[in-house]
């Protein structure tokens, strides 16, 4: 419906004051003063047929504002009214300008020359704070919490290590340790080699800070896993609760606690990925748990192993432990038999294997990672010609004497692929060598169908064990690898600073046929190497007598420290000849499940495949 405004009385009125020639004016309504016309006057009363109603051409109202409405429009009840006056633009056009018309008037201000107001500038400099606040939350915080955090992996990034996410702040009073603890004394900051070099530390824990706790996250060098150790058949689980720091020590504590549907709980502490050293001198000083060294049942381990195979992690250590092998041969295949299942005959019968491997030489699946790796398939690096594993080197395993009283250790390395019947060469001192023979022996265990071990047992001191005296001794291996001269390779081991067996590259020599399982020389490891303690129970290991243990039980660590070479150093998890990082990042499944036992397919298989073989079944 169409409206035409009907103007009233007033303003027909006083609209008619102005030449028509005029800009249009308006009528305005002004309240009326006291003393102007004396008495203040209604304004004008309204039909009652309009029933306070807007007047509209079609007789009907368009508003109404009854008496029961919130805006009334009956008589006044006040003093007041309102009068009709006639407004000319044109009169202000004459006065000066105030400065609430210029707001009116864009085009008459000078913006040249226009002053800021101070609520401008208010406004911009709110925002700008507001802006700088959100750039240091989201942007300068992180950054100065990742070199905070990760200051410790500049020699990773030099190696092409990899650094970590802290999830569980340490300790107040922990400072993130540097490769070298401050408190390690200047006094062991260099040593002397068995072999005559000049070693220099390169990397070491004191564990002098109390409260270290290595939940994944916890700490740059080491972290504590939680899995059951299937591969060994353990009777405990892995938990990180269970490695910590007190009193100026590394506690790995056992209990009697049902865990996981393990009878036991126990710790694992290792440094896969975080830290690695290829080639010279680890050293820890540590106490062993139970009430003397009678104990028969605890499985207490330092050792070290090749950052390909993540310890506990069984995907990964198939088809690469305990690999440590650079040649193209039969020694690369599965159970190191031909594919025609024929040969060698050292492979398919040995004397020294055990019934429940049909005492076949090797049940392992192969090198995965081998030289005879064709063009283009999965490999590390740095090309597929090279052999890659994840040897072993322990710096002791303790147990009972199995040929008398007290505590023993076994310091061994483990080797594949295998020669005939486990055997290796230990005629001259540079293949095999006892330094105290009143307390040390060369091991009777030279391995199985799953590794070949070169092993020597050295009688313990009763002070060492946690309830006869709980005092720390030194243990450890110094060894050397030269990929451009590798004769020259080789393990020594110690016990309280004094060597006790030693092993050349010669041991590990060649083994041909027809006589012997055809396989070349196995290598003195070249892999980066992690450090690994734990604390296990198995039958596996040795004969578990209750009575001789006590719960809960810890092995305590003082220190653990790394030397290497003062002209051949290497450390990191990643060195340029031995890569590693790429590769671990490429299969994340089988490097973060534990319940995997099987690179390839199947239930418990990562869904991998191993890499062709060149010799191997129609080859490349």
């Amino acid at each position: 419906m169409h409206l035409n405004r009907i103007a009233s009385e007033e303003s027909q009125t006083l609209g008619s004051q102005f030449a028509s020639s005029q800009r249009g004016s308006m009528i305005l309504y002004r309240l009326t003063s006291s003393d102007e016309h004396g008495a203040l006057l209604p304004p004008p009363s309204l039909s009652p047929d309009n029933r306070a109603s807007l007047i509209s051409t079609s007789g009907e109202s368009i508003w109404s504002l009854s008496s029961d409405s919130k805006y009334p429009s009956g008589p006044p009840t006040s003093r007041g009214g309102l009068v009709p006056y006639a407004y000319d633009p044109e009169l202000d056009d004459k006065e000066p300008m105030d400065e609430e018309d210029l707001l009116h008037e864009p085009d008459s201000v000078d913006k040249s020359s226009s002053v800021i107001a101070l609520r401008g500038v208010l406004n911009v400099g709110v925002l700008v704070l507001l802006i700088g606040a959100l750039l240091a939350l989201f942007i300068a915080y992180p950054v100065v919490t990742y070199v905070h955090n990760n200051a410790h992996n500049l020699f990773l990034e030099e190696n092409g290590g990899t650094g970590n996410t802290v999830t569980t702040p340490p300790p107040p009073s922990f400072a993130m340790p540097q490769l070298i603890d401050r408190e390690t004394p200047d006094s062991a900051k260099t040593r002397t080699g068995y072999d005559n070099e000049d070693y220099v530390l390169v990397f070491s824990d004191e564990f002098n800070t109390d409260g270290r706790t290595f939940y994944p996250g916890d700490d740059p060098y080491w972290e504590a896993v939680d899995l059951w150790y299937w591969a060994t058949a353990d009777l405990e689980w892995y938990d990180p609760r269970q490695v910590y720091t007190q009193n100026g020590s590394l506690h790995v504590r056992i209990e009697n606690v049902e865990t996981n549907g393990m009878q036991y709980r126990s710790g694992m502490l290792q440094s896969w990925n975080k830290f690695c050293f290829t080639s010279g001198y680890i050293e820890v000083s540590l106490t062993l748990p139970g009430p003397n060294s009678e104990t028969r049942g605890y499985w207490p381990g330092a050792w070290t192993m090749g950052n390909l195979g993540r310890p506990g992690y069984g995907a990964t250590t198939d088809g690469t432990w305990p690999y440590t092998y650079d040649s193209c041969d039969v020694g690369t295949f599965p159970n190191q038999t031909n594919p025609d299942g024929l040969g060698p005959a050292a492979a398919l019968h040995s004397d020294a294997s055990q019934a429940k491997y049909d005492f076949k030489l090797s049940y392992l699946t192969g090198q995965k990672l081998s030289a005879c790796t064709c063009p283009g398939e999965d490999h590390p690096g740095p090309d597929v010609t090279k052999g890659r594993g994840a040897p072993e080197i322990d710096i002791l395993e303790a147990e009972h004497n199995k040929q008398g009283d007290g505590g023993v250790v076994s310091q061994s390395a483990q080797f594949a692929p295998f020669t005939g019947n486990y055997s290796y060469a230990n005629d001259t001192q540079q293949e095999w060598w006892v330094y105290d023979a009143s307390i040390s022996r060369p091991n009777t265990y030279k391995g199985s169908a799953v590794q070949q071990a070169i092993s020597g047992i050295t009688q313990l001191p009763e002070d060492l064990f946690e309830g006869s005296g709980q005092v720390a001794h030194t243990f450890g291996f110094e060894y050397f690898a030269n990929p451009k001269s590798r004769q020259d390779g080789f393990i020594t081991w110690q016990m309280n600073n004094l060597p006790t067996v030693s092993m050349g590259a010669a041991a590990v020599g060649p083994d041909p046929l027809p006589d012997g399982s055809g396989v070349d020389q196995r290598l003195i490891p070249e892999e980066p190497m992690s450090i690994i303690f734990n604390l296990g129970m198995s039958p596996n290991w040795q004969t578990i007598d209750l009575s001789t243990m006590t719960f809960p039980a810890e092995m305590l660590v003082d220190y653990v420290r790394v030397y290497q070479r003062k002209d051949s150093q290497n450390i990191g998890c990643d060195p340029k000849d031995y890569p590693t990082m790429d590769y671990i990042a490429r299969h994340p499944e089988a490097y973060t499940n534990p319940q995997l036992q099987y690179w390839t397919s199947g239930p418990a298989g990562a869904n991998n495949t191993f890499p062709k073989n060149s010799l191997y079944s129609g080859g490349c």
